[in-house]
Formats: structure tokens, sequence, C-alpha cells
């Protein structure tokens, strides 16, 4: 690919997906031809996919299609929550098996990205704060209840979350709060029904029981829990508030504030977008550095051309941490560029086509050669 030759894309993913229509719609308008979309289905089933050596390759989010998920899963109902572990396994198979082109993410770094445990740990060795965490780098068993309590006792953290490792969308995620005389309140948008297996809803509900608490974080242990300290974050205009940021090609271009009554800020159970002006006022001069702690975290997975930041204000709006680091974190319909980042007027999608180019000349089409970044589950 030369620097006047237009680049031939591919995108692995759901052709159904409205994040592949968005993409598309991105390079259509910047007067590029339509991508080949290789469905995820395909991978999963011929054992790989082989790309050109002139093909960008971009991948896209597996989810929200229930073949796909029943094959990563081997669950036929795509609100239950199990199946996790097996989930990562299938998924970091399937992208080690895509040979060719030149790829815009790597598969060691996916590999650590849908970690917590392992995400975690490269944040922190990187000198990225990040809410303070027992089960950093996947070493520390979480079995069930009474690991979280005795790390919880151990670590003085008397109010924690407790994820799943390869978990997403708040997927299987416990808020627990503990107080004296062995009081507890636990949030989560799990379910569980009479047969004994985990449902995602759409409704956040609270468990003041010790028991039932013990009971659905030792159901989820089994897929493998991250457990880090409850981080005390900012309000806006009365609601508890947090950012996604995304960060293209080493450069944080675009931002959405979320706010929620509940601890979980997706949009999904409830959350609101916030007034990203309101934001940056409040931040003042520490708006800066919030942009940049968002670009040190990509900067850990330099060969990953764009990641979605999930960034905790403190209250106050003067410190910052980083919760997770998403690989497929650009879905931001309608957002354009944030002033001065150089995607202004550009969606999340334009913005990478628009930065993937110069990304590709720097680097060859990838033969990959797989690294062992495997925590236990």
């Amino acid at each position: 690919m030369t620097q006047h030759t237009p680049p031939r894309w591919a995108v692995v993913g759901n052709p159904e997906n409205r994040r592949v229509a968005l993409f598309g719609q991105a390079l259509h308008d910047a007067g590029l031809p339509a991508p080949r979309v290789v469905p995820w289905t395909a991978v999963l089933r011929a054992g790989g996919a082989v790309f050109g050596p002139d093909e960008l390759v971009r991948l896209d989010s597996p989810g929200e299609n229930p073949e796909v998920d029943r094959i990563l899963r081997g669950l036929d109902d795509p609100t239950r929550v199990e199946g996790g572990a097996r989930w990562y396994a299938g998924f970091t198979a399937a992208v080690r098996s895509l040979t060719g082109g030149v790829r815009l993410d790597d598969p060691d770094e996916l590999a650590v990205l849908f970690d917590k445990r392992l995400c975690h740990h490269v944040l922190d060795a990187a000198g990225v704060p990040v809410p303070r965490s027992p089960t950093s780098g996947g070493r520390t068993p979480v079995r069930g209840w009474d690991d979280v309590r005795a790390l919880m006792d151990a670590h003085a953290m008397p109010r924690v979350f407790v994820k799943l490792a390869h978990g997403s969308s708040a997927s299987g995620i416990v808020a627990v709060e503990t107080a004296g005389r062995g009081r507890i309140r636990a949030t989560t948008a799990v379910e569980t029904t009479e047969d004994g297996s985990l449902h995602n809803s759409l409704r956040v509900r609270r468990i003041t029981s010790e028991r039932e608490t013990a009971a659905l974080v030792d159901a989820l242990a089994p897929d493998g829990l991250h457990v880090e300290r409850w981080w005390p974050k900012a309000s806006l205009a009365g609601r508890t508030a947090d950012l996604r940021v995304v960060v293209v090609a080493g450069r944080a271009t675009h931002a959405v504030v979320r706010t929620s009554r509940s601890p979980m800020t997706n949009l999904h159970l409830g959350g609101l977008r916030g007034d990203l002006a309101a934001v940056v006022e409040a931040a003042g001069p520490r708006w800066a550095d919030a942009l940049r702690i968002c670009e040190r975290a990509a900067a850990c997975f330099p060969r990953t051309v764009c990641v979605g930041v999930d960034l905790l204000p403190a209250v106050g709006w003067r410190r910052f941490a980083v919760a997770e680091v998403n690989a497929f974190g650009d879905l931001l319909p309608g957002l354009t560029g944030l002033p001065g980042s150089g995607a202004e007027g550009l969606d999340t999608y334009a913005a990478q086509v628009a930065a993937a180019p110069s990304y590709a000349r720097e680097r060859a089409p990838l033969h990959h050669h797989p690294r062992n970044h495997r925590a236990p589950a």
C-alpha cells in the first residue's frame, strides 16, 4: 500500500449489525469502496480467514448475533450470563486464526483487553491510575463469596465492584457495600431464575441479604472474577457520572458523559448521556489531564488503532482513574470529535477511516506468533 493508493478494507463482523453499517457509511462518506465483510460465523465455522497483503483488516464486535453467541458460549439464550470463560477462549482463538492483511488490532493485545485482570495489571504497571485491585494480573484465585469477603477484609475495602473477568456491557457486575453489624447491600442487573441460571436484566436491583449475595457471587465465580475498590465517582446534576473516551491512533478524539442513579452508568440500564460542556467546566484545567490519562491507557495497546476508555472521575472532578479499556468501545452514533482532537466533525468511525492509512503505512502485514497472556479462570 503506497501513500497514493486508496486502501482496500476488510471487516470481520456481523453483517447485519449497525456497527458494520456505520463503518461502511464512514467509508462511503470518505469516497472509498465498501469493505469486504467477513462474517464472524464464517470465521468460526471455517476455523479462520485469509486476507490479502494490501487489505486493512478491521475487527468489529462479535456481539448481538445469536448464532455467534451460541458457538462461542454454547448457550441458546443470549440473556444468559454464564459462559464467559468459554467465550474468551473461543474468541481469542478465532482472532488468532485470521492470517494476512494489515491488522488494526493485535491478537495478544485483544487477549489482554478481554481479561479485566490482565488489563488492570498492564495499566497499573504502566503507571495509569486505576482503582486498587487485589486480583490484578489474575494470580489471586476468587472461588466465590468467601474469597471476595476475605479480600475485602484483608485490603480494607468495604465497598467493591465484583466483575466477570471476561464480561462486557455490565454483564455479571455486582457492586457490593458493607457496613457494621454485618449489613450488606449489593447492586446488580443479574437475575437468578428458578432453575439456578443467571440472566442479564434491564432492571437494576438491590440485594440486602448476605446469603443471597453469596449465592450470586458463587454462581458467577466459575467464569473468573475480578475485584476492584469502589471508586467514589463525581456527580453531575445529582447523578453519578463517568465517561467513555475514544482514543484513535493514540489521540483522544471523542468523549461522552454517562450518568445514572445507580452504580452502573450503562445506557441500556437506565443511564443517560450527560452534558460534556458541564464536565469540562467542572474539571477545569484537569480536563486536559483526564484526556492524557486516556491516551496513556491506550498507549499500553500500541498495535490496536482504536479503544474506548472508561474513565472514572473522583468526587470534585480533580482526580481520574481508568476502569476499563474496551476493544470495541467506539459505538457512539452521531457523536463528533472533540475540539482540537483532529476529528472535529467526524464520528468515531470516520476518525478511524481518516487515521488508518498513515497508521497502516507504519506496519507490515501481520504474521502472528502467539504469546501466552492467559490468566487462570
